[in-house]
C-alpha cells in the first residue's frame, strides 16, 4: 500500500526459487524472521492459524555455517543439517548478508528498528563481515517479529528458547486483538 514505503513490506528479497518475493503479499500477517530449523517448522505449524508467517534467510557470515550455493541449501537441510529428510514448511530466501557493507535491505531496516538483544559479539574470528556495528545480528537464528502493519516489534537472540519466542508472539497477538476490540 502507498505511504508505507519505509515498512518491511517495501523490502524485497529473493526466494530460493529465484522469484522476487514482495512483502506486500503478506499484509495482515505477523512475520517472524528467522533456534533450529526443526523449531522454526514447529513454530510455523503451531501459529500458522494465528497468522504467523516464518521467513528464513540463510547466511554464511557466522562461522561459515552456510557455505553452499543457493541450489545446495534445500538438499543440505534434507540430507545433512538437520538431515533425516527435513523439509522446511516456511519460506526460505536466497543466501545473503545480514551484516556489513553488503547486508540485505530488509536487515538494515530490521536492525535499525529493534534494539540488539545482546551486547557482545562473541569470538570475532568466527564473524565474517565488516564493519562490526552495535545493532548487528550476533549469530545465526536471531529472530524478529514484525507486526501486520509492517513495523518490527521484537527481536530475540539466537539462544532464546523457542518457548519464550512463542510466548512473546502469543502475548503480542493477544494485545493486538485487545486493541482492535477496544
Amino acid at each position: 500500500p502507498p505511504g508505507r514505503a519505509s515498512l518491511i513490506y517495501a523490502a524485497i528479497a529473493t526466494n530460493l526459487d529465484a522469484l522476487k518475493e514482495d512483502r506486500a503479499n503478506s499484509w495482515g500477517r505477523r512475520l517472524s524472521v528467522a533456534t533450529s530449523h526443526d523449531e522454526l517448522n514447529a513454530l510455523q505449524n503451531e501459529l500458522r492459524n494465528h497468522g504467523l508467517v516464518v521467513l528464513g534467510f540463510p547466511c554464511n557470515q557466522f562461522g561459515k555455517q552456510e557455505p553452499g550455493t543457493n541450489a545446495e541449501i534445500l538438499p543440505g537441510l534434507r540430507y545433512v543439517r538437520p538431515g533425516g529428510g527435513f523439509v522446511p514448511n516456511f519460506q526460505l530466501f536466497q543466501k545473503g548478508d545480514v551484516n556489513g557493507d553488503k547486508e540485505q535491505r530488509i536487515y538494515t531496516f530490521l536492525k535499525n528498528s529493534c534494539p540488539p538483544p545482546l551486547e557482545s559479539f562473541g569470538d570475532p574470528k568466527r564473524l565474517f563481515w565488516e564493519p562490526l556495528k552495535v545493532h548487528d545480528i550476533k549469530w545465526n537464528f536471531e529472530k524478529f517479529l514484525v507486526g501486520p502493519d509492517g513495523k518490527p516489534v521484537m527481536r530475540w537472540a539466537h539462544r532464546t528458547n523457542i518457548g519464550t519466542v512463542k510466548s512473546d508472539i502469543l502475548k503480542y497477538m493477544r494485545e493486538q486483538q485487545n486493541l482492535s476490540m477496544g
